[in-house]
């Protein structure tokens, strides 16, 4: 469960950054700074976002599925203010949707119930080899 809720964050991590480097890169609009700025942004908050999901997420730490829940409210922020980029926003539903099966799909090893909790030193610290 981990490893596909974290392959689904990290799409959404490698989706924002992408964003951001053609951005940085092509600014699109009339205001090229303002463009640059955004894209360089965006950069920040894929690469920020992935190391979340690439090193604390993948080791079951609660603090990093809090903390991306920014993804889908950021998302959903996006679609529902009818915000850039892009008109179509398919792809903001796309992220909403990888972001909410990343996060709730593991949502039991992140908070397993009373008899379920694993000991200190037990698989749960190992990443998602054993999940």
């Amino acid at each position: 469960m981990v490893r596909i809720g974290w392959i689904c964050l990290a799409i959404v991590s490698a989706g924002i950054l992408v964003f951001g480097l053609v951005i940085a890169v092509v600014p699109m609009g009339g205001d090229e700074l303002l463009y640059r700025a955004d894209g360089l942004a965006s950069i920040g908050f894929g690469l920020f976002g992935g190391l979340i999901v690439l090193l604390p997420y993948r080791r079951v730490e609660r603090w990093a599925w809090g903390a991306l829940w920014f993804y889908p409210v950021f998302w959903a922020a996006h679609l529902f203010g009818n915000l850039p980029p892009g008109t179509d926003h398919i792809h903001q539903i796309v992220f909403i949707v990888l972001s909410l099966i990343g996060l709730l799909l593991p949502v039991r090893v992140f908070f397993p119930s009373g008899q379920d909790r694993p000991t200190v030193g037990s698989a749960r610290r190992t990443g998602d080899a054993d999940l």
